[in-house]
């Protein structure tokens, strides 16, 4: 039972945010994502859900650890790394940003470290984070969760972007250019 609540609970806060992201994409002058103003709710509107998200993912993983078959080196050769490297690149850029910056906040653009590489590393990292726990879990509903939320990190840069262009103007542009938006 508690298992089904969680499910429909990571499967409403990943449907709600995607469709945030996506009325951002399409009515940019009314857009969700990015926040028009940074205050002092944004970080809860921002970071509550994504918690959330990561924790029904871990919750559900848990309980259904290993009803999908899947050989121990495939989960731990793969998932485990994913679930590092991920973490490792998520955290150092969280750090160069700030939480403030990474959850919406007006700031400088970045173009050193992992975005030399990708616009979007963050989101790179959390997609390989989520791959990794789907793999080492090996849990049904993880894999359905982890959809959803993948979905959301997908679709995220879009509505990024042009504020990112309106922000940065020909820097962004130049930035755009010659770096890829994922890999």
């Amino acid at each position: 039972m508690m298992q089904n609540a969680l499910l429909l609970l990571g499967l409403g806060i990943a449907a709600v945010t995607l469709a945030a992201i996506l009325w951002s994409i399409c009515f940019p002058a009314h857009r969700l994502w990015p926040p028009k103003r940074y205050t002092a709710l944004t970080p809860i509107f921002v970071w509550v859900p994504t918690f959330s998200l990561f924790g029904v993912l871990i919750a559900l993983g848990i309980w259904g650890w290993r009803t999908v078959a899947l050989p121990d080196w495939l989960r731990f050769g793969v998932g485990v790394p994913l679930i590092l490297i991920g973490s490792i690149v998520v955290w150092s850029e969280v750090l160069h940003f700030g939480i403030p910056q990474t959850g919406g906040a007006k700031g400088s653009l970045r173009t050193a470290g992992m975005y030399r590489y990708s616009r979007n590393p963050q989101y790179l990292a959390d997609i390989a984070i989520v791959i990794g726990w789907i793999v080492l879990s090996s849990a049904f509903w993880v894999v359905l969760v982890g959809i959803g939320t993948i979905a959301v990190l997908i679709a995220a840069p879009f509505a990024e972007e042009p504020w990112l262009k309106n922000q940065y103007g020909a820097n962004f542009e130049d930035y755009a250019a010659r770096v890829r938006r994922f890999l």
